[in-house]
């Protein structure tokens, strides 16, 4: 059974992402949570400490998401790009979800997807080496993630495994200098 406070985080990004910030009122987030209004506020006092549970929990779980990559017996690179699929995931929610806040301003919003971002490159660019190639190959499932996203929020979810076709392309890219 899910906690109180994760029913609270939970109906807050579901706000975000299907109405935006200003749909997000404490009002909202209690109904839609089933919690009292003063039962969200023990948890957050607050509207803004609100945005700060949501982005430290897409922290928490782009840092989950980045140890699995590192550890993927498959290696960094075909795990980014097979993983980059819109599913539905709490990590797909609360990027999805932090991404409004960052749109209304909220700079750390922008400031935790662009550190969960980088975390992702560095850790491509420890895998291969080379920092244009992990670009690369970050790009080809940013653009995935994109186009999947967009997909889904339209209706039209993607599969949620990337063509072979594209993983053999970034075993090429990845591989080259091993070729040479």
């Amino acid at each position: 059974m899910t906690s109180s406070r994760d029913r609270i985080l939970d109906a807050y990004a579901d706000l975000l992402i299907t109405g935006g910030e200003r749909h997000a009122t404490l009002e909202a987030v209690a109904a839609r949570a089933e919690v009292s209004k003063g039962g969200l506020l023990y948890h957050f006092p607050s509207k803004d400490q609100l945005a700060v549970g949501l982005c430290e929990r897409l922290a928490a779980l782009a840092s989950e998401d980045a140890e699995a990559m590192r550890t993927a017996d498959e290696g960094p690179a075909r795990y980014y790009v097979r993983s980059s699929h819109y599913a539905d995931t709490p990590l797909d929610r609360a990027l999805v979800a932090v991404s409004r806040l960052r749109q209304s301003g909220d700079g750390r919003a922008g400031a935790v997807i662009e550190a969960a971002s980088e975390a992702w490159l560095d850790l491509l660019h420890d895998a291969l080496g080379d920092l244009d190639v992990a670009r690369a190959v970050k790009l080809i499932g940013d653009g995935l993630y994109y186009n999947a996203l967009n997909r889904a929020l339209g209706g039209q979810p993607e599969p949620l495994e990337a063509d072979e076709g594209i993983l053999e392309v970034v075993d090429r890219i990845t591989n080259a200098d091993k070729r040479s």
